[in-house]
Parts: structure tokens; sequence; C-alpha cells
């Protein structure tokens, strides 16, 4: 028996593919609506309007009307088609690692942050603001924090001689925990005037430092790591059975758990290099999901993604909206996540199992 033959051993679970369709419209709608708001708002007239004078081309518009059109540029793919595409893409990372670490882990209350990625990332990018003007060099060392620390919680569980589930959670922990205590001492050497401010903001979380290059340079990778994801879930469903089972059908293991957990690793690591810390989308995103359109990770990852996506479009939405000031975008999640959560926890565990 082979991964292929792994959906027959779930044929009383119908997947509801219809789902997917209706997730996918209702996230281009969003992205297009997300476009009119904002401190300067524009209506969908405007928008149409905008989209036939650039078809139309600059030659048949008159001074006054090219003027208009420029400025349109300027806010519209400038300013906030950034933010948007980081929205869409940072959201369906998040949700789709976390729905991946559910199913490695079989554990419906992990998140993305469960080896550590998250606490490393804030670490490298904490380090950056402090030793570097430079954005990419921040950037960078934001995902080799990441990195490192998913790598010392998983040589922690080598170090045991031991690759079992409980040892590679206890190693996250480790090194959650390691990174979390480096990362407060990079806080208090730093200048508190200009530096620690910077860094405090950076950690609850923003999108409005996202531009078309870093999304040029990013945005791919990402969606190679939640294409790769969505790709294994055939062998994540067979992981859920456990690694006897897995093994049975022919899963090679642990390369399938290391491969998930470097696809996951690096696309968390990128959503804090992008937009520091954001918090909630990687383990509410995963359980509606799965209360839509059941347990199979096959079905499972793209809905995840999709939810997230839109989930993270709202509270950017509402961060740009709320208040004059734009409010940090993991303010939102938190606020908005936990009383989501809440609501949805008392039948999470039916959709779990």
């Amino acid at each position: 028996m082979t991964v292929r033959t792994l959906p027959r051993l779930f044929y009383w679970q119908t997947p509801k593919l219809s789902w997917l369709p209706l997730l996918l419209l209702l996230t281009i709608s969003a992205a297009l609506l997300a476009l009119t708001l904002g401190p300067y708002p524009v209506s969908v007239a405007d928008i149409s309007h905008w989209i036939a004078g650039r078809l139309l081309g600059m030659a048949t518009a008159i001074n006054s009307e090219a003027g208009w059109l420029e400025r349109m540029d300027t806010l519209l793919i400038e300013i906030r088609l950034p933010r948007i595409l980081a929205a869409l893409l940072i959201g369906a990372a998040l949700a789709s690692s976390g729905a991946a670490y559910q199913a490695v882990f079989v554990n419906p209350l992990v998140s993305p942050g469960i080896l550590g990625v998250l606490a490393g990332a804030s670490f490298g990018a904490a380090l950056g603001l402090v030793s570097s003007d430079s954005w990419m060099l921040i950037q960078l060392m934001t995902v080799i924090g990441g990195v490192t620390a998913v790598a010392v919680g998983l040589g922690i569980g080598r170090m045991f001689g031991n690759q079992s589930v409980i040892m590679l959670v206890l190693g996250g922990i480790f090194s959650g925990a390691l990174f979390s205590g480096l990362l407060a001492l990079v806080k208090f050497s730093a200048d508190p005037y200009e530096q620690l401010p910077a860094i405090v903001y950076w950690l609850m979380g923003a999108l409005g430092q996202a531009s078309l290059d870093d999304m040029k340079l990013y945005g791919p990778i990402l969606l190679v790591c939640i294409g790769g994801l969505a790709m294994l879930g055939r062998a994540l469903d067979a992981l859920t059975l456990g690694d006897d089972s897995a093994a049975a059908l022919g899963i090679p293991v642990a390369r399938i758990r290391l491969l998930v957990i470097m696809l996951a690793t690096v696309a968390s690591a990128l959503t804090v290099s992008l937009a520091g810390m954001i918090g909630w989308v990687g383990l509410l995103a995963p359980h509606i999901a799965r209360l839509l359109v059941g347990p199979l990770n096959r079905i499972l990852i793209p809905a995840s993604a999709l939810i997230g996506a839109l989930f993270l479009l709202a509270a950017d939405a509402l961060a740009r909206s709320l208040t004059q000031s734009e409010i940090p975008i993991g303010v939102i999640t938190e606020l908005v996540g936990l009383p989501v959560f809440l609501l949805v926890l008392r039948r999470a565990n039916r959709g779990w199992r």
C-alpha cells in the first residue's frame, strides 16, 4: 500500500471541496475591497476608472486625468497593493504552517511557534535592528534566527537519540525559552530612546513597511512553501495515524516530518521578517478550516491558507480604519483571535476527530 491509496482509508470522510472555490472567491473579493480602504478612501468606481485609464494608455488622457492616474498609481500600486499582497501571503503562510504542524505533532493546539521559530526570528530581528540600519540585513537576520532556533530544537531531540514527537516538542520548548531570553537581553541592551521603541513596535506586527520589492523577493519563496505543504497533505494524513501505521503504508516518516518542519519553518520565519510577530492566525485558521472541510490535510491545508489570508486581510482593514493612526496588526489579531477561537472551541474537538 502506498501514499496514493491512502485516501481509501478515509472513504467515510467526504472532503467538502465546494468550500475551496468559495473561499478563493471571497479572498479575491476581499483583496479588491481592501484597495478601497484607508485614510484616503477610494470608491469602486474610482478603481474601475483607473483600470480603464491604464488600459487605454496615458496618451489618450488629458493632463488633469494623467495627474489623477499618477496619484492613483502611487496610492494603489506603491502603498496599498504591497500590504494587501503581504497580508494574503503572510496569512496563508502562517495558517498552512499551523495546519501542517498540527498534523505532524498530532495536536490541535500546536501553532507555528511550537519549535521556537517565532522566538528565534524575533531575536534575529531585534538583533538586526540594534546592530544595523540595513533593512535587507534585518530581514536576513530574522530568517537566520528562526531557522537557527528550529535547528537548536531538532538538535536537542537528536542529542537523546530520539526523534519522536515528544522530544521534538521538548526541544522546541527549550529553544523557544532560550531565544526569548536572548530577545530580552537584546531589548535590555538597546537604546531606550530609539532602538527599543523600534523593537517593541516590530514585535507588535505591522504591514506598512512591506514593499513590492519585498513581495518579488519573498513572495515566490512563500508560495513554494505553501504549495509544498499542500502537496504533502496525503503524507500528513498518514502521519496522523501514528508513526508505525504511516511506516506500514510506505511513508518515510522521518524524512516527511523533517521536510514539513523545514517548509513551515522557512514560511513562518519569512512572515516575521516581513511584518513582525502576528499571532493566532496559525492556530485559529486551521480550526475553522477543519470545521468547514474536514480533517483531510490535502484539503485542509489549502482551505487553511485561504482562511488565514482572509483573516489577516480583515485584521489589516481594521488596523487601518479604526483610528486615524494605524494600529499594529498583531494587536488586532490578538484581540479578535481570542473571542473567535472561543466561539469555535466547542466544535473544534469534533472537527479534529
